[in-house]
């Protein structure tokens, strides 16, 4: 296997990082130099672009921020790889991106998996991410050496497409219980009950969710608010699932509200800042 990573930034770069640790050569790619010196600090080989990368790796990880990039990066590579190659983007993307991503692919006689993960830079670094797999199954079988190294667990969820289908959900339940435990706090502060003795008694519940069981804990009750993803990327992703509801005529009524607090009412609240800050919001006002 001759392993390549594009995109170095704290996914990627965490990817490669424990890539490294476990032994593997990898070959990077990332046009911002910071993060290129930062991959050959650790160990990391460097090409000279995207499609000198492609043309000397067999497993190619996509580690990028948005769908038009991916679109973008696959123009370039995909004359350049060999058959038998296999893309396995880890960006949260688009379903009909990484269908027309596949498509492109195939024509090179190479595959395209879609693999979003989730877990954050910490779990990136750790290889103890959840990794949501579409695309053809002896591709992903073929991929498993890796994968394992990666991830603690991987859910086969479809053909292409498929993975980022269900990060999409998976991360509009995230950004929903980011919202709805807060308030859940709120009103037990007024009733008397302390955070903390709250969180326990969801967690003990049928309430209880990743964001009452890891996010608070971890990130709002300390203040930390250190997590390593943004509100920007939550809002990209926040507006991903109403444009993939739009496009399949599938109501979200219950969401609209709380997708107008991440892409309207918390616009005072920067890109920038960690995605768990959202919680600071009560009822649309900064606490």
């Amino acid at each position: 296997m001759k392993l390549g990573v594009i995109g170095c930034g704290n996914m990627g770069g965490g990817m490669v990082a424990h890539l490294l640790e476990m032994g593997l050569s990898v070959l990077c790619y990332d046009p911002a130099h910071d993060n290129l010196e930062r991959m050959a600090q650790l160990g990391a080989d460097m090409a000279a672009s995207a499609a000198d990368l492609a043309r000397k790796c067999d497993r190619i990880i996509l580690s990028l921020p948005k769908a038009a990039v991916i679109e973008f990066v696959m123009d370039e590579i995909v004359s350049h790889l060999t058959s038998g190659t296999i893309v396995l983007d880890t960006s949260t993307s688009e379903p009909e991106i990484s269908q027309k991503m596949a498509t492109i692919a195939a024509s090179q006689k190479c595959h395209f998996v879609d693999g979003p993960v989730s877990g954050g830079p910490i779990a990136a670094r750790n290889g103890t991410m959840t990794m949501l797999l579409g695309g053809d199954q002896g591709a992903i079988d073929a991929l498993r050496p890796l994968t394992d190294i990666l991830t603690a667990k991987t859910v086969v969820v479809g053909g292409p497409g498929a993975g980022h289908a269900a990060k999409i959900a998976n991360n509009m339940l995230c950004a929903a219980n980011l919202v709805l435990v807060a308030e859940a706090v709120r009103l037990g502060q007024a009733a008397g009950v302390a955070p903390a003795d709250l969180l326990e008694g969801i967690n003990a519940g049928s309430g209880r969710s990743g964001v009452s069981e890891v996010n608070f804990p971890k990130w709002v009750l300390t203040d930390a608010f250190d997590s390593g993803f943004t509100m920007g990327l939550m809002r990209k992703d926040v507006g991903l699932a109403l444009d993939l509801a739009k496009a399949k005529g599938v109501a979200l009524d219950g969401f609209a509200s709380i997708a107008d607090l991440w892409l309207t009412k918390s616009q005072n609240i920067s890109d920038a800042a960690d995605f768990n800050e959202i919680t600071k919001l009560d009822g649309g006002r900064n606490q």
